[in-house]
């Protein structure tokens, strides 16, 4: 015999919907600890990057970013391993996605940059403002929107900045873009467990 399926009130239907987009709004749980992890290297790395440069006289100024950069991977990689999430939505899904696609991004950027002699601060910042303001929409998470809109006014404002301190663009980028939503991101899980 075939069973019916089960018919839905509307007062069920909209508690069904809302308990969806609630799951979406908390898909971002295992995302806080990369936004944070990268928006602390890259900080780090802008800056480090903008003293070397600057400051000293040492040849390889620019280590910071490969060498940081390779720890993000492996700790990132090592992250999502170790922390496998029972269950996987939509938006978990497209999020990695998008992140994925765009860490290729960021790669070919930096490589035809330094071919072209040209420093890739303001390339890399459109392309950390496109993830973090689709990965906002996406999630409903308006710190994340906002930071991906800093990045590309800051993307914006570095063709009118002299090289030297299109580093320090990129900190301001990466502390209002990826830092601090990283941590509202947090009060917001908390604030949805009370």
């Amino acid at each position: 015999m075939k069973q019916a399926e089960p018919v839905l009130s509307p007062a069920e239907s909209l508690q069904l919907i809302a308990g969806v987009m609630a799951d979406t709004r908390h898909s971002l749980r295992p995302w806080k600890f990369v936004f944070l992890l990268w928006g602390w290297l890259i900080l780090i790395a802008s800056l480090l990057f903008f003293v070397l440069k600057e400051f000293t006289d040492f040849p390889a100024y620019f280590l910071p970013f490969p060498l940081l950069v390779a720890t993000g991977i492996l700790v990132s990689i090592r992250h999502f391993r170790k922390h496998r999430y029972n269950s996987e939505g939509y938006a978990d899904h497209y999020v990695k996605q998008l992140w994925t696609i765009l860490g290729i991004a960021f790669g070919v950027v930096v490589i035809v940059s330094v071919i072209r002699q040209v420093p890739p601060f303001t390339y890399t910042m459109v392309i950390g403002g496109i993830g973090t303001l689709l990965t906002g929409r996406l999630i409903r998470f308006w710190p994340l929107v906002l930071g991906g809109v800093l990045f590309l006014a800051l993307a914006l404002g570095a063709v009118f900045t002299p090289d030297a301190y299109k580093p320090l663009l990129q900190a301001a980028a990466v502390l209002g873009g990826y830092l601090l939503p990283g941590y509202l991101l947090g009060d917001q899980k908390q604030q949805h467990a009370e």
